[in-house]
């Protein structure tokens, strides 16, 4: 391997398999386009978006102070440990999102600010992340990586489509991004050339190709790339098993187990394991360099998920599967902080997992920008005069955390200005998206 062999971008391949390599110091793996800024060697800036519908408890949701000393609010406290990667900003929304009725208008255009249309016709507006699929993540295998916890809602409620509340990530005005639910379907985007069942994992089929790479790359190198694969073997294994099982949480059928074989690509019955382990697909898309963008859709606003595996404050003797997660974000009771609280624990696991991968100076984490967001700040009022929105990691070392910022008060509040100075951390430049024309500049 020569140095203009190095200069190009590296995959391991077999037969109908290509797996792009993670961050290696023995040679630069992201390609032939250096941004202005930094040096080719530099690792990419990675895009995560996390959504969860129906907001949060209305006395629960706040940040005040800076750095290690930040105080967080009850639903936030599992992002306590990356107070200093975390940026709290509050006060930004979207008009246009405040002209229809509430949930499919709140948030068919989350990620875009566009006008959204009633009476059964779906548009929108094309979303940010597919903005930046459309050049930025051009240099990977897959541009942009859309993943969901839960079914899109083919309903209309209050004369607009439920699509809108089912999708936050939008190709074109149009057309909502296919949203892939099944875990295995995922990782086959993420690895396999074609998506279809394989005789052998992706790990056996790179396995010679790995093999040979080794003996040309340093101690340190060798070391990184063994624990990179052990990654992708054990997601291998756990969609394998979730496929498999046979433990069923909550309600229970008439029947004692399955009267038929359960397919293997299937999605976990159990909606803990369903989102870590699309979870961990972020994460190892992102490891990989085989996508630099993601959204992952935790569920939809006006929600039907239930949460048997949580234990309930209000009622002991149950799980919180009593309620549905719509109906239960109106009680603004202890059952809806959980639930609240349950979904910061999986931005805290992805961001746990990104700041443990090691990318030169940086972790992952600091080189990734990983937001969450929702559709209202408090499900119990349906308002979304302000949204509640935070930013975790450092794109690179162009964001500082452990801030608060906040717009309440200011005239120029638009959310899609957060995502101009988003799209601009990673080299993409519009001069206007949605109702916005400058950036945040404080961002």
């Amino acid at each position: 391997m020569n140095q203009h062999h190095f200069s190009r971008r590296f995959f391991l391949r077999g037969v109908g398999v290509s797996m792009a390599l993670p961050w290696l110091e023995s040679f630069n793996v992201w390609g032939d386009q250096p941004r202005s800024n930094a040096s080719a060697s530099e690792a990419p800036v990675r895009l995560a978006v996390l959504f969860s519908g129906n907001g949060f408890h209305s006395q629960h949701w706040w940040a005040k102070g800076e750095g290690r000393e930040m105080e967080l609010g009850k639903a936030l406290a599992p992002l306590s440990d990356f107070r200093e990667k975390l940026l709290f900003v509050r006060g930004l929304y979207h008009e246009e999102a405040r002209k229809g009725n509430i949930h499919s208008s709140q948030t068919g255009n989350i990620l875009s600010g566009a006008p959204i249309a009633s009476g059964g016709e779906i548009r929108s507006g094309t979303s940010f992340d597919q903005l930046l699929a459309q050049s930025y993540g051009r240099s990977t295998k897959v541009p942009s990586l859309v993943l969901g916890c839960e079914h899109s809602n083919p309903s209309v409620h209050k004369n607009y489509s439920m699509l809108y509340s089912s999708h936050i990530s939008w190709n074109s005005a149009t057309t909502p991004t296919p949203l892939e639910l099944y875990p295995a379907l995922a990782f086959d985007r993420l690895f396999k050339d074609e998506v279809a069942a394989a005789d052998k994992s992706v790990l056996d089929a790179v396995l010679a190709d790995a093999q040979d790479l080794r003996r040309r790359i340093s101690i340190g190198d060798q070391r990184k790339l063994d624990e990179y694969l052990d990654s992708v073997r054990e997601v291998e294994t756990r969609i394998e098993n979730a496929g498999i099982r046979g433990d069923i949480q909550g309600w229970r059928p008439t029947l004692d187990k399955p009267n038929m074989g359960r397919p293997a690509d299937g999605i976990p019955q159990d909606i803990a394991e369903h989102m870590r382990l699309m979870s961990d697909i972020l994460v190892l898309g992102f490891q990989t360099d085989t996508t630099r963008i993601t959204t992952l859709k935790l569920n939809n606003d006006h929600s039907a998920l239930r949460f048997p595996n949580l234990k309930s404050v209000e009622q002991p003797q149950h799980g919180i599967d009593y309620m549905i997660h719509h109906l239960l974000s109106h009680s603004d009771g202890e059952d809806w902080l959980k639930v609240n609280q349950f979904f910061m624990e999986q931005v805290a696991y992805i961001a746990g997992r990104l700041d443990s991968i090691q990318e030169g100076e940086r972790t992952l984490l600091d080189n990734t920008m990983l937001m969450h967001c929702s559709s209202m700040m408090a499900g119990a009022k349906h308002d979304n005069d302000q949204l509640p929105v935070i930013l975790l990691g450092g794109a690179g070392g162009r964001i500082q955390g452990g801030r608060v910022l906040d717009y309440k008060e200011k005239p120029e509040r638009q959310l899609c200005r957060l995502f101009l100075s988003m799209m601009d951390k990673m080299d993409v430049h519009p001069k206007t998206f949605g109702d916005a024309k400058t950036m945040l500049e404080e961002v």
